[in-house]
């Protein structure tokens, strides 16, 4: 295991190499040049989009609203406690300006990757609006290269379907088992058997019942975990500006080992920062665009200028919460029972348990919903790929290996869960930016044109 671990470790050094992280960074740049920096003035008019109760309706499966919570149900999950506190152990704190920084450009990828989900969807054999970017690699960049749009969509949706079970099923039941453990006492195997059944349950009712789910946890738990990391803050305010220093001064300079910490280089703050900031938010990744595709809506914009709120909530607000937390409360430099420095879950939860009472209980609780929630989001994820490769009635079968994945990934070691999370987010990263830069052009027209049309400046 230890060798299959270091194996995965090399090839994800090379995946999320600078030539990845300048593609995404490129894309989002270019995106947001593109559209004027719309996304960042636009976030206002996004929320009253999404709350709009007289908003015209349109063809899909799902209200907006619910598709936004598919979505962010997939998206705030492990990756804003765990994976925000593994950025700082590797990365030290400058790593959250990265996350920031990724996130921000990330918006206009957010909402170009929704704009072109509705824009190529199609209606599949059992009469529902499927789509995400297998479908506008096919439709969209197929119209000018058939042969490249064809090949790229078959490309993500294999790395898709694949990658699903990194981050959406093993990184997920494996970290709320660790954390069930660590608080309850609760055995991993129990954990893996709960869930397992309880997203049999939920997954066998499609999107509809997800979208449901989603809708009624996601929001309430949001609520509690940011009530609970701002209670935190309010108390701790008076290290908040040290904390923001820390993050900004560590952004360019090497953070220096200090207690549990063992220091950190300015490169390992820019690679673990975007490559955390891209596992919890996904722009860049397409996933999101999958569930935005099945919202009911004859607008792309509309439902682009929704989607690049998930950006929005996850990382510069959730993450930034987390962040604060372990960097005002002084865990990120504790040391742990082996001596060593604190990561993932356990750094949060002991952030949150050293300034508030029960602090912990709240993080295991959170965890596991958000966990959960994922689960179920990244569930509809991997399943709409593999459709596209063998067809509707072979659904069931993946439904089946989802299942199963929640109990065999419950026990697995937490690093080589993480490590290979990675590497399949950055293969199924490649194809949907390619056909992003390929379809910029569309996705500036269509925004241009519903602006004029609104009356409203781009």
């Amino acid at each position: 295991m230890d060798s299959l671990n270091s194996l995965i470790g090399s090839v994800n050094a090379f995946v999320w190499g600078p030539p990845m992280l300048g593609m995404l960074a490129v894309t989002g740049v270019l995106l947001t040049l593109g559209l004027v920096f719309m996304p960042w003035r636009k976030v206002g008019y996004g929320f009253r989009l999404l709350f709009d109760k007289d908003a015209p309706s349109g063809q899909g499966e799902v209200k907006p609203f619910n598709a936004l919570m598919t979505a962010l149900s997939a998206t705030v999950g492990t990756g804003n406690i765990a994976g925000v506190a593994t950025a700082i152990a590797l990365g030290g704190p400058g790593a959250i300006f990265y996350m920031w920084l990724i996130a921000l450009f990330g918006m206009a990828t957010k909402y170009a990757e929704a704009v072109c989900a509705v824009t190529y969807r199609e209606v599949d054999a059992n009469g529902k609006y499927v789509g995400g970017p297998m479908y506008y690699l096919r439709n969209g960049v197929g119209e000018f290269a058939p042969e490249l749009g064809k090949w790229l969509g078959i490309a993500f949706a294999v790395f898709g379907a694949v990658a699903a079970f990194g981050i959406g099923n093993a990184v997920q039941v494996n970290s709320m088992g660790a954390a069930l453990a660590d608080s309850f006492g609760m055995p991993p195997w129990v954990t893996g058997v709960i869930v397992a059944a309880l997203v049999g349950v939920v997954v066998i009712g499609g999107i509809q019942r997800i979208g449901e789910v989603a809708g009624k946890l996601v929001p309430a738990m949001i609520v509690l975990y940011l009530g609970a990391g701002l209670l935190i803050l309010v108390i701790n305010i008076a290290a908040i500006p040290d904390a923001v220093g820390l993050i900004f001064t560590h952004a360019f300079t090497p953070a220096a080992a200090t207690g549990g910490f063992a220091g950190a280089a300015v490169a390992a703050a820019i690679r673990f920062g975007i490559a955390r900031g891209v596992f919890s938010n996904e722009s860049g990744l397409g996933s999101a665009a999958i569930a935005h595709a099945a919202a009911q809506t004859n607008s792309p914009v509309r439902q682009g200028l929704i989607a690049m709120l998930g950006t929005f909530i996850d990382t510069l607000v959730v993450c930034t919460i987390t962040a604060l937390v372990i960097l005002t409360s002084g865990a990120w430099t504790m040391t742990g029972a082996d001596g060593g420095g604190l990561t993932g879950a356990v750094l949060t939860s002991t952030g949150f348990d050293s300034t508030l009472t029960g602090g912990r209980y709240i993080v295991t609780v959170a965890l596991a919903v958000f966990a959960f929630t994922t689960i179920l989001g990244w569930s509809y994820y991997g399943e709409r790929c593999w459709q596209y490769l063998f067809r509707e009635r072979s659904v069931v079968i993946y439904r089946g290996l989802w299942v199963l994945a929640a109990l065999a990934f419950a026990n697995v070691k937490v690093d080589l869960v993480w490590n290979l999370a990675d590497t399949l987010n950055g293969l199924m990263a490649v194809p949907n930016l390619i056909g992003l830069l390929l379809l910029a052009p569309v996705v500036f027209k269509v925004t241009r044109e519903y602006f004029d049309k609104e009356g409203k400046r781009l």
